[in-house]
């Protein structure tokens, strides 16, 4: 005889963490959905605790909501990143202007860390499981219980990386009123990025390949957003007669590529720190768009 099957207590925790956190983001259903490459209803079914969250899926939405995937699973709320998150994002005590310019060190969870360091050194497709928690300090079967598969671990790293450099970018260009200055700013951003965030853009830049299906397309998506903002800054700039440049699409281009090559060269403890690092890029990419020098703007940087 068919009936109401009410949800397990665990399925109602977990659903009631994910709504709660995702609130407290200020993200919408439709954007975690976005992120995960989910319906709305799915999400909905989750909150609500109508359906079973693979172990896959629940690190995905950690991922998402900024919490480490076991407290997300056990249906716990604090965020572990929740300060951090916050003024990465412009909000709460600390942050302004200037947090966008501020890197505090990497963090990674052990899994997301030691397959980090194994693409590194391997690539992704010289890179096992069993190396990854090696470098982890993790047992096979315990990597496996946060990360399906190696795929997963690779897109869980890009999308790290791209959501950060996301509000950063965001928090620059919010910065300036001209677009010859937000583009400066952006380009500053992108240089400091890639030389602090040296390992994920090396990842970044070499790995794309090696995604598949819709986490692909989501993940490349996302880049040409950010190629986006530069190329409208500089045509902006050229409408208003501050960049003299008569190939804005090129140099925008350029100036991207210029700035995702760092991490090729840039090694952390070296001659130049990234504040000096992004200095010599934000002149670079002022030269080759050509601005008028009586518009360039006054570097914040010492």
């Amino acid at each position: 005889m068919g009936g109401h099957v009410e949800p397990s207590a665990h399925r109602v925790a977990m659903g009631r963490a994910v709504r709660d956190l995702r609130t407290g983001r200020g993200l919408t259903v439709r954007q975690v959905a976005d992120r995960i490459g989910v319906s709305i209803g799915t999400v909905s079914a989750i909150e609500n605790g109508h359906v079973a969250t693979s172990t896959e899926r629940a690190v995905e939405l950690a991922d998402v909501l900024g919490v480490r995937p076991e407290r997300l699973l056990l249906g716990v709320v604090e965020p572990i990143r929740d300060e951090r998150w916050r003024v990465a994002s412009g909000e709460g005590e600390g942050a302004g202007a200037e947090h966008w310019r501020h890197y505090e060190p990497l963090d990674l969870d052990p899994a997301l860390r030691g397959a980090l360091a194994c693409f590194l050194e391997l690539g992704y497709h010289g890179s096992t499981m069993r190396g990854v928690a090696e470098r982890a300090g993790l047992s096979v079967a315990g990597l496996y219980h946060y990360y399906a598969s190696k795929q997963q671990l690779l897109v869980s790293i890009l999308d790290r990386t791209m959501d950060e450099l996301s509000r950063r970018t965001s928090a620059a260009q919010a910065e300036a009123d001209e677009p010859w200055t937000r583009f400066a700013r952006l380009v500053e951003c992108q240089a400091l990025f890639h030389s602090h965030r040296r390992e994920l853009g090396f990842i970044g830049a070499t790995e794309m390949r090696s995604l598949a299906g819709p986490a692909r397309a989501r993940i490349a998506q996302v880049r040409r957003q950010e190629q986006t903002r530069i190329d409208d800054e500089v045509r902006a700039a050229c409408r208003a007669e501050a960049f003299a440049t008569p190939l804005p699409h090129e140099a925008a281009r350029a100036v991207v590529t210029m700035c995702t090559a760092i991490p090729q060269w840039y090694r952390h403890g070296g001659d130049s720190t990234p504040e000096r690092v992004a200095q010599w890029y934000v002149d670079f990419a002022l030269d080759l768009v050509q601005c008028d020098p009586a518009l360039r703007p006054t570097s914040a940087l010492p």
